[in-house]
């Protein structure tokens, strides 16, 4: 955890081969005599705050974090090899120093666990002898140095894949830093609330699944459903587990649903089970007993597309499209004299869509401001723009983002709950409709199985090894992520701009406006209530300008005393 990790020692390398390790704290029984710590952190700190002087490192944002905490603030970040890695090729291997050292320069290094042990008999590092932390760590530096020389002449051949490293990953790395250092407030006595709140409703969905089963058993064990699903009530088989059981998935549950009360109420006690042992019950334990706020860690090299994620705690996660869901944003509050500001791209990824089809029909709905669901259901169902019916809206609307994500007719007639010809007929329509779009797509699939990647806008990589695969499976999965990937990469790479282009301008008026959080296609921000409004038009313009495309970047921006009501 980058708030409580305390600083044992450094390591540097500055060339192949030759690295030196610095212990500063190793208190282990009769332990050598080491350095004053705060002397040679004094020491250290003009060379560290240089700005001429460049530094790498590989997951640097951690010991940024650590180094702050020890009163050194590090600049002139050069290059962070993770992100080189994850720039290179996102889905090659895992971007962790021993698999990078391992992939590309054929060397198997000293892993964390060989020196410390393993689960709760693993040490810390103050506790690792002198001469094998030395090896362990100057090994890390050297290492670093290397997989740097590899990845930067890699990069320098690809002058797309650079520019994106270098004008986008690495400066987001200081801002992705600062915005944990910020974290969030959340308050403890509206989820001690809404705990007791879902309690009382899983003991009412426990009752309710106990009666229509005609005996008490265990709603979380997937034995006992069976035995009641398929032994006692005889609901039919959806499908098998790999062991030859009948399944009780999600999937299967949202199947049985549809026709059976029981599989109903299971589905709900799962939904508000899982948030209330996820979100509502773990936040408060997150909470830092010093900054009294959440600080979550976002993943800049985890998701193969480009979007950042987060854990400890996942704040990407937590589900807003239940009302239940929607609550556990409230807990997540401004200060008094602050408000949050929550500002959102509208309908990205069908914009981006628009862009790179350059569809005539979509590119003139968003142009026009038309809502583009309600244009959508206009052309597909053959009626005018004001005769379009709630439902038929719903409908377009599933079709829109289904297609994105290369749904099929039978995915589409689940959602839709229709017949599969009738899914099929309004994905005919749709196409002879855009016929751009069914181009692009078309075009997508041949481009990926003839080079084996897509790219997105800015040119970052998605490879696709399943592409040509046998096995039919995995290649339409390869398929229809080489039709998503280039709009959720472009997603994800022009919010990651924003927010670049976003922090300079507020990093020094954090009494003003702080960016506390970013959770998809939206950025939130704790801001002084008396200078809201010039903040919310600046970001917004930011946002808006980020990147050019046919079609204009909308976004929308909201405030309030909690994170809820900024929506």
């Amino acid at each position: 955890n980058y708030m409580q990790a305390d600083l044992v020692g450094l390591s540097f390398c500055c060339q192949p081969h030759q690295a030196a390790y610095l212990p500063l704290a190793h208190d282990y029984p009769d332990a050598p005599k080491q350095l004053d710590k705060a002397a040679v952190l004094q020491k250290l700190k003009p060379l560290l705050e240089d700005e001429t002087i460049d530094k790498i490192g590989q997951n640097l944002k951690y010991d940024v974090h650590v180094l702050q905490r020890a009163g050194i603030t590090i600049k002139g970040i050069c290059h962070d090899t993770m992100l080189q890695s994850y720039i290179y090729n996102s889905v090659a291997s895992r971007h962790n120093m021993d698999a990078l050292a391992e992939k590309y320069l054929g060397k198997k290094t000293v892993k964390f666990e060989d020196i410390a042990g393993k689960g709760k008999k693993q040490k810390t590092f103050n506790q690792i002898e002198l001469d094998v932390a030395t090896e362990y760590a100057a090994e890390d530096a050297d290492i670093t140095l290397q997989l740097h020389q590899y990845f930067w002449h890699e990069l320098k051949q690809q002058k797309k894949l650079q520019k994106l490293y270098q004008e986008v990953e690495i400066p987001l790395l200081s801002v992705l830093q600062n915005m944990e250092q910020n974290g969030v407030l959340v308050d403890k006595a509206i989820l001690k609330q809404q705990e007791e709140s879902l309690t009382r409703q899983l003991d009412e969905l426990e009752k309710k699944a106990h009666e229509l089963a005609g005996e008490a058993f265990n709603l979380s064990s997937p034995k006992q459903l069976q035995q009641i699903f398929f032994e006692k009530l005889n609901l039919p088989v959806i499908k098998k587990t790999p062991k030859g059981a009948p399944s009780t998935a999600e999937d299967v549950l949202e199947t049985l649903a549809l026709d059976y009360p029981l599989p109903k109420v299971i589905l709900e006690y799962r939904t508000l089970n899982k948030l209330l042992t996820t979100y509502v019950r773990k936040l408060p334990k997150e909470i830092n007993p010093q900054s009294g706020r959440i600080h979550t860690s976002y993943q800049q090299a985890v998701a193969a597309t480009g979007r950042l994620s987060s854990t400890d705690p996942n704040l990407q996660n937590i589900p807003i499209k239940t009302e239940q869901g929607r609550k556990v944003r409230l807990a997540f509050v401004a200060p008094d004299d602050a408000v949050i500001l929550a500002a959102d791209y509208s309908q990205i990824e069908l914009r981006i869509m628009a862009h790179l089809s350059q569809d005539p029909s979509l590119i003139n709905a968003f142009q026009n401001n038309l809502d583009i669901h309600r244009a959508t259901a206009a052309e597909v169902f053959g009626v005018a723009l004001d005769q379009v019916s709630r439902e038929q809206r719903r409908s377009a609307k599933a079709i829109n983002f289904g297609l994105i994500y290369g749904m099929s007719a039978f995915g589409l007639a689940k959602q839709l709950g229709t017949g599969r010809a009738e899914a099929q007929n309004y994905i005919d329509q749709y196409f002879a409709r855009y016929p751009g779009v069914k181009d692009y797509m078309e075009k997508m699939r041949s481009l990926a199985k003839e080079q084996g990647f897509v790219e997105t806008l800015m040119g970052r990589r998605l490879y696709l090894p399943e592409i040509n695969a046998r096995n039919a499976m995995r290649r339409q999965y390869a398929e229809r992520t080489a039709i998503n990937a280039p709009m959720q990469g472009t997603a994800a790479d022009i919010i990651k701009k924003a927010m670049v282009m976003i922090y300079p301008q507020i990093k020094n008026y954090a009494d003003e406006i702080k960016m506390i959080m970013q959770v998809h296609d939206e950025l939130v921000f704790e801001v002084k209530k008396d200078c809201l409004q010039h903040w919310q038009d600046k970001i917004i313009k930011q946002m808006e300008n980020a990147m050019t495309l046919s079609v204009p970047l909308l976004v929308e921006a909201g405030s309030g005393k909690n994170w809820q009501e900024a929506h």
